[in-house]
């Protein structure tokens, strides 16, 4: 493991579902079909779809979760609802209220119909400081940020500029192969 440098398991930016920030949650939702399409079948899947400003860097991530959370129909109705949690209600009944009210409140399929609308730079998450992690870093110093800031991926600089990402699954696909390695060892 050792050996391992994060670009020996990077994916290059030019591999990856990227989209610019004026686009909508539906066309990064293509352009992430169309990456799942193309991809290596010995690897994992995209999980995830990179924004793009106007000079081409990298300015956020779009996951499958930001992309279910902006569809998903929000009004001052549920967010009462899911305030009453601090009153010490259980769980069951919370849940209980949101599906009743579900079932008369606004239907996914108008946030889907508005989902063509929804710009991507609404609903992206920006990287956070601990989300960076150079090319030339060990596997382990990946792992230690992967873990310690409880990310899916890392992007992956060289110099100041983003050339990668560092998925977890790759990281893990790694980890497991060389635990698999080290047993046939013994």
């Amino acid at each position: 493991m050792e050996n391992y440098t994060v670009k020996d398991l990077m994916v290059p930016i030019s591999e990856y579902a990227t989209v610019s920030e004026d686009a909508t949650l539906y066309d990064a939702v293509m352009a992430l079909e169309k990456a799942q399409e193309e991809f290596d079948h010995n690897k994992y899947r995209h999980r995830a779809v990179l924004i793009l400003n106007h000079k081409k860097h990298v300015i956020g991530k779009l996951s499958q979760l930001d992309v279910l959370r902006a569809i998903e129909p929000r009004d001052a109705k549920i967010d009462e609802i899911d305030d009453i949690t601090r009153f010490g209600f259980s769980e069951p009944f919370v849940n209980a209220m949101r599906e009743k009210y579900r079932l008369t409140g606004p239907l996914i399929k108008n946030a889907l119909d508005t989902a063509m609308k929804i710009k991507v730079i609404d609903c992206m998450q920006a990287p956070s400081e601990g989300e960076y992690v150079g090319e030339t870093a060990s596997l382990d110093t990946a792992i230690h940020q992967l873990v310690m800031g409880t990310h899916l991926s890392l992007l992956v600089t060289r110099k100041n500029e983003i050339v990668g990402i560092l998925r977890m699954s790759d990281v893990f696909a790694a980890v497991f192969h060389a635990m698999k390695q080290s047993e046939k060892k013994e």
